[in-house]
């Protein structure tokens, strides 16, 4: 039971007052929060925690520094409505550190993100020889570009025009343009040949004969549009596929016409492949072989600023350099000339190490990094800041981190509340709860039955006090008695991926397989490297699903059809009067559920659409039943209670499959664009639960779960290898190493110190032999 009674806890200006919070479930939560502390907020999945730190005082503090700037600077800024609560006092200014995927630019990397290649430009253009410009000339998204223009000033007082000749030296590779690599695109993936443009011989998604996309090349007056492509003229073939950029008139519009290939390379290719739609992307990694640039060896710079060297080292060789590599190279370096920034740069990259960040290279794609790298990568701008008394806020900083990593990070944690800032941080790892200054536990359930604060006090206090994460808190998984028996193998043989040492390796099937490491070892690089091509692999990870704000659990499990379609049977009209998106729209707010208005240069309003009343259905649709309930009420069903509602049927089938992977108390129209990444993964583990016979592969499906959830997770992962299926879990979580079948350990280290198996065998086997960090690790969290 809860012993929380609500009182002051320090003096006024101490503490971060919340009064009234209502956000999502949270349940007019009234609580302090002590500043210049590390406050760790804890509970089950679902709870509030995230509705609490993120959704109130870190929005609401944001949204108050946004609203100091200009008008005209809020209309190019993220608009952030005020959260629903009574009132907030003592805000600090807040830094969110969260597991965001970075990178939707394919010109990012971990250098660029950190300021750190901009520094290493600036060294290059100080000490490099030869000598070949400023900062600028060693960046790879600057071109190198001379012309002229005209301008205008004033001579003895009269405006006077003059041509002036301009050049401007950057280090972008022209081929690639500073890509890193080109394309070679296989044009039969494009069209098929035998039609002509009319009858629809493009085959590119998103390319319909009656689309605009289309109508520009068979209107544009340069292509017979009923002959076929393959009967096309010399002139015609290079007008379609690689005209440069020309205007034309269609349907007496003026627009721009170009051929094929450069306009889809711009629309796609340039983009960063995570961020296309799945369908989109599926076409690219068909048409398109990408491959290192020829002319800049793939480090996206052009000759000059390879050219320049200090030592023999060239920037493209420095940025290459593994992090710790790079950090001993830098201390060669001894100029009284840029002692400063030289000082600077150090720090920055003995932040990466400290970090345990390391591993990583300067010129690594920022898209290539996991939720929990992105985190830490974020963390590396705000620790040699000189900025206190702020507020940071983590999202489960362990996330992705091996034990032996987390006490570094518990440090790194320590030392931003030890320079006088208040930290608050979202977590389910003992480990963090230990080191914690101050507990705020919610609960006692998810979802609506969560929302309550049930402990405050110190981490003594939790452990008495009751609450479900006090039960838990001491929980100690312990090693299996017997294992099962491999029924086969998948055989991984010389596998390079990025540190990987030719790594050969049996991978077992018909049972529960760990893969672990430390951070970098190159578990993901193994198992992601090698097996999701493979036939009867199914890969569920944690990256975002594709989606809209409309997009929904419903709709993207697929039961929203059926939902509709028992509906309209209970009531004789049709599926789609069902659907928020078309015919049972709202008139007002056209579905959505909210009116959103423009107000210029101020922020877009965002206002609950009084017509529905947020529902985004028609009055007309709301009065259809089923079993009593309206449409609206279903959607605003969680899992659990839907389950109820639909005692037998596929909608059942789907909500028990939601229920067993501890999303039941997700509501069936929640927008998926609020899910944290280990929700994201167990919905779509819920969708693939129903194959059998088939290999599953599991990246850290513990992320975001409650001390008190990983039990039921292992039973989850049991029955799907009970059904007669294979699971392979990438995880750092003891409790899932030791009800592992089989391990597969690499290491030693991280980056060019890992990349090696380590350990293959039983959990027992591991803890008796002890010749691994996980190996210890693992011994002392089940005490042998």
């Amino acid at each position: 039971m809860s012993d929380y009674t609500g009182t002051h806890i320090a003096d006024a200006h101490d503490v971060i007052r919340v009064i009234g919070a209502r956000e999502n479930n949270l349940k007019n939560v009234d609580v302090e929060i002590p500043k210049r502390r590390l406050t760790v907020f804890t509970g089950v999945s679902g709870s509030g925690k995230s509705s609490l730190v993120f959704g109130t005082i870190a929005s609401e503090s944001q949204r108050l520094i946004n609203e100091t700037y200009p008008t005209f600077v809020q209309q190019f800024m993220a608009q952030l409505n005020r959260p629903d609560v009574d009132g907030l006092e003592n805000v600090s200014p807040a830094i969110i550190v969260d597991q965001e995927r970075m990178g939707a630019n394919a010109r990012s990397t971990v250098g660029t993100a950190t300021d750190a290649h901009a520094m290493l430009r600036m060294l290059f253009s100080r000490l490099g020889q030869p000598h070949v410009g400023s900062p600028q000339a060693f960046s790879f998204n600057i071109p190198s570009v001379s012309g002229a223009g005209a301008m205008t000033r004033e001579k003895n007082g009269e405006t006077v025009k003059e041509r002036r000749s301009f050049e401007i030296t950057g280090g972008m590779c022209p081929r690639c343009e500073g890509l890193g690599e080109v394309s070679d695109i296989d044009l039969d993936e494009l069209v098929d040949r035998d039609k002509s443009l009319a009858d629809g011989a493009i085959t590119i998604p998103g390319y319909s004969v009656d689309g605009w996309l289309v109508r520009i090349f068979t209107e544009s007056g340069f292509i017979d549009p009923h002959k076929p492509v393959k009967d096309f003229t010399e002139t015609e073939h290079h007008d379609f596929f690689y005209k440069e950029p020309v205007k034309v008139k269609v349907q007496n519009m003026s627009m721009t016409y170009e051929g094929i290939v450069p306009k889809i390379t711009k629309s796609m290719l340039q983009k960063d492949r995570e961020a296309l739609q799945p369908h989109i992307r599926a076409f690219v990694d068909r048409a398109v072989k990408f491959q290192p640039c020829p002319d800049c060896g793939g480090t996206r710079l052009n000759d000059g600023a390879r050219s320049s060297k200090i030592g023999d080292v060239n920037i493209a060789d420095a940025a290459a350099m593994q992090i710790t590599d790079l950090a001993a190279w830098l201390d060669t370096i001894d100029d009284p000339a840029v002692a400063p920034l030289l000082a600077t740069l150090r720090r920055t990259i003995a932040s990466f190490i400290d970090i345990g960040l390391g591993y990583l290279s300067l010129d690594r794609s920022a898209g290539t990094l996991s939720g929990g790298e992105s985190q830490r990568t974020k963390m590396i701008r705000h620790l040699g800041s000189a900025l206190t008394d702020v507020t940071y806020v983590f999202d489960e900083p362990t996330a992705g981190l091996h034990p032996h990593d987390i006490a570094r990070m518990n440090r790194l944690l320590t030392q931003l509340r030890d320079k006088g800032n208040t930290v608050l941080v979202v977590e389910h790892k003992p480990e963090v709860i230990e080191i914690a200054d101050h507990i705020v536990d919610l609960g006692p359930g998810a979802g609506r039955a969560g929302g309550e604060v049930q402990y405050v006090g110190d981490v003594a206090g939790l452990r008495t006090s009751g609450t479900v994460t006090g039960r838990h808190l001491d929980d100690r998984a312990r090693v299996k008695d017997s294992v099962r028996t491999h029924t086969g193998a998948v055989e991984i043989r010389g596998a390079t991926r990025h540190n990987l040492r030719g790594v050969d390796v049996d991978v077992p099937l018909g049972i529960l397989t760990v893969v672990t490491g430390v951070a970098g070892s190159g578990k993901s690089s193994l198992i992601h490297g090698s097996l999701p091509d493979r036939e009867g692999v199914v890969v569920v990870d944690q990256a975002p699903i594709k989606g809209n704000r409309r997009s929904s659990p419903a709709t993207y499990t697929g039961l929203m059809d059926a939902v509709r379609s028992a509906f309209a049977k209970a009531n004789g009209v049709k599926p789609g009067l069902f659907s928020a998106n078309s015919e049972g729209a709202c008139i007002a707010c056209r579905g959505l559920g909210v009116i959103i208005t423009t107000l210029g240069f101020t922020q877009t309003v965002e206002t609950l659409c009084e017509v529905c009343d947020g529902s985004g259905f028609s009055d007309t649709v709301l009065e259809y039943r089923l079993n009593g309930k309206n449409i609206a009420e279903v959607l605003a069903m969680s899992a659990t209670e839907a389950a109820d509602f639909f005692p037998t049927g596929t909608v059942h089938t789907t909500l028990v499959r939601m229920i067993d992977v501890g999303l039941g108390y997700l509501t069936l129209g929640q927008a998926l664009t609020t899910l944290s990444g280990g929700e994201r993964q167990r919905l779509k583990l819920a969708i693939s639960m129903a194959k059998k016979g088939v290999v599953y592969v599991l990246d850290e499906p513990t992320t975001g779960l409650h001390l008190a959830d990983v039990e039921a997770m292992l039973g989850l992962l049991d029955r799907l290898v009970d059904d007669g299926n294979s699971v392979i879990v990438i995880e750092h979580h003891q409790a899932v190493m030791a009800h592992a079948d089989w391990i597969i350990d690499l290491g030693p280290g991280a980056g060019h110190d890992g990349g090696r198996i380590v350990f293959e065998g039983t959990p027992a086997d591991l803890v008796a032999a002890r010749s691994t960090l996980t190996g210890e690790h693992l011994a002392a969290y089940v005490g042998a």
